[in-house]
C-alpha cells in the first residue's frame, strides 16, 4: 500500500522528537516532511540522506545535527533547506495529485531500493504499484530512425501483452512511442524535471496519459524545468526501476549509452538491438552487442532473460539498522582526510577500494570512513558518481 500525504495533512510547526528508523513502518507526517526537507538541503546526496539517518535514527534528528556536522567539516554557515520552500512544494503535490515515496517505507520501488544511488524520496503520480509486476526499461535516440520506431513500437507493445510494464524516460523518438504503445498495459515515465514540467513539451498529452493510465515518477520538485544535468540524474532511476535494459537504436555518446552503464553499475542486464554499421545513431547498440549484451530480435528474445532473473523482492530488501555511534562521537581525522583526497581523482574510486588503500597504510574502521566522505560531500571537496564511486572535485 501506498503511503500518500492526505489532503488533512497538517504541515508541522516543528519537528517531533520520537526518532523514526529509515526501515520502520510508515513514517509519520513530520518524519515525512523532514525527510523531504532533509533530501532537498545542501550537499546531501542519496548516500548522504541514508547514512544520516542510520546514524541519527530519523531525518528529524538528523536534520538537527547537520549543521554541526557541517561546521566540523569546515562550512560553519550551513543551513537546511528552508521549511517555507518544503511546504510550497508539498502545496504544489497535493495540487497536481501526487503523493509522496520515501525510501525504506511500503510503496517505494523495490528494485530501485536495491542500487546504492536510490533517490531518497520520489514523487508519483498513478499507480506506483505496477512497478511490483516484471518491468523492463526501453530507451533509444531521440531522433530515431523509422526502422528503430517500429522495433521500440514492436518491442514494447507485445511485451506490454505479455504482462510486462514499460519503463522510459518520456523523450522524443524511442522512448515516446515506447511509453505509447505500453499505455494499456502498463507504462512508467521518469521525469527529468518536476512533474509539471514535462519535456519535451510535445509529450505534454503523452505525459497525462501515462499518469492517468501507468505511473509518473520524478524525484525533482514541481516547478523544476530540467536542466542537462537532471537527464543523467534521471536515467539511473529509469534502469533501476527496471529488471534490464534493451537500448533500441543509441550512438556511441548518447543518454541511452549512460542508461546502459547505469543498468550494468546496478546489476541489471543489457540488451541491445544491431544496427547498420554504416549509420551512426545505432553504434552504440553494437558497441554493446560487441562488448557482451544480449541481441535483441524481438520479444521472445526478452521473455527469455526475464524468464531467466529472480524474481524481484515484494519490499526494499535493505534489512532494518540500528543506528550506530552518531557521528559527534568518532573522532576528528585531518590526516586521514588527507589521505583519502591523495587517493581520490576524477576518475571514480569504489568506497570498498578506498578502505582497502588506507589499510594499507593503519587500520580504519569503515564507519569512520563512512563518516569522513559524508563530511567531505557536504562540504564539495569531493562527490559520489553513479555506481557509488568518488571523485576529487
Amino acid at each position: 500500500m501506498n503511503y500518500a500525504i492526505p489532503d488533512t495533512f497538517d504541515l508541522p510547526d516543528s519537528m517531533a522528537e520520537t526518532p523514526i528508523p529509515l526501515f520502520d513502518a510508515p513514517p509519520s507526517q513530520d518524519e515525512l516532511f523532514s525527510r523531504l526537507r532533509l533530501s532537498r538541503s545542501r550537499r546531501v546526496g542519496p548516500a548522504t540522506f541514508r547514512r544520516l539517518i542510520v546514524e541519527h535514527g530519523s531525518a528529524q534528528a538528523a536534520l538537527t545535527a547537520l549543521p554541526e556536522i557541517a561546521r566540523a567539516a569546515g562550512d560553519a554557515d550551513y543551513t537546511a533547506a528552508d521549511e517555507a520552500t518544503i511546504r510550497r512544494e508539498i502545496r504544489a503535490a497535493r495540487k497536481h495529485g501526487a503523493r509522496l515515496l520515501t525510501l525504506g517505507a511500503p510503496g517505494y520501488p523495490a528494485r530501485l531500493a536495491e542500487i546504492t544511488s536510490a533517490p531518497p524520496i520520489l514523487w508519483a503520480q498513478g499507480n506506483p504499484s505496477i512497478l511490483t509486476r516484471p518491468t523492463v526499461a526501453i530507451v533509444g535516440t531521440r531522433n530515431a530512425s523509422s526502422l528503430a520506431l517500429r522495433m521500440a513500437r514492436a518491442l514494447s507493445r507485445d511485451l506490454s501483452a505479455a504482462g510486462v510494464v514499460i519503463a522510459s524516460g518520456l523523450a522524443r523518438g524511442v522512448d515516446a512511442v515506447a511509453h505509447d504503445a505500453a499505455l494499456s498495459g502498463g507504462t512508467v515515465a521518469v521525469h527529468a524535471g518536476g512533474l509539471d514540467c514535462v519535456y519535451p513539451a510535445e509529450n505534454t498529452e503523452l505525459a497525462a496519459k501515462i499518469a492517468e493510465q501507468g505511473c509518473a515518477l520524478s524525484e525533482r520538485p514541481f516547478g523544476l524545468s530540467p536542466q542537462a544535468r537532471d537527464f543523467p540524474r534521471r536515467n539511473r532511476i529509469v534502469s533501476g526501476v527496471a529488471q534490464l535494459v534493451i537500448v533500441v537504436e543509441a550512438a556511441a555518446k548518447s543518454g541511452s549509452m549512460i542508461t546502459a552503464r547505469d543498468a550494468l553499475d546496478q546489476g541489471r542486464d543489457v540488451l541491445a538491438v544491431p544496427g547498420h554499421p554504416f549509420d551512426g545513431r545505432a553504434s552504440g547498440c553494437n558497441i554493446l552487442l560487441r562488448d557482451g549484451a544480449t541481441l535483441v530480435r524481438g520479444a521472445d528474445d526478452v521473455l527469455e532473460v526475464l524468464a531467466s532473473l529472480a524474481p524481484a523482492p515484494e519490499f526494499p530488501s535493505e534489512p532494518v539498522a540500528q543506528p550506530p555511534e552518531p557521528v559527534s562521537a568518532i573522532p576528528e581525522d585531518p590526516a586521514l582526510r588527507d589521505r583519502i583526497l591523495s587517493l581520490l581523482s576524477p576518475v571514480p574510486v569504489p568506497e570498498d577500494q578506498l578502505l582497502r588503500d588506507l589499510s594499507q597504510t593503519g587500520t580504519v574502521a569503515a564507519r569512520h570512513l563512512a563518516t569522513h566522505l559524508s563530511e567531505m560531500e557536504l562540504t564539495g571537496v569531493i562527490a559520489r558518481r553513479a555506481g557509488g564511486g568518488f571523485v576529487r572535485l
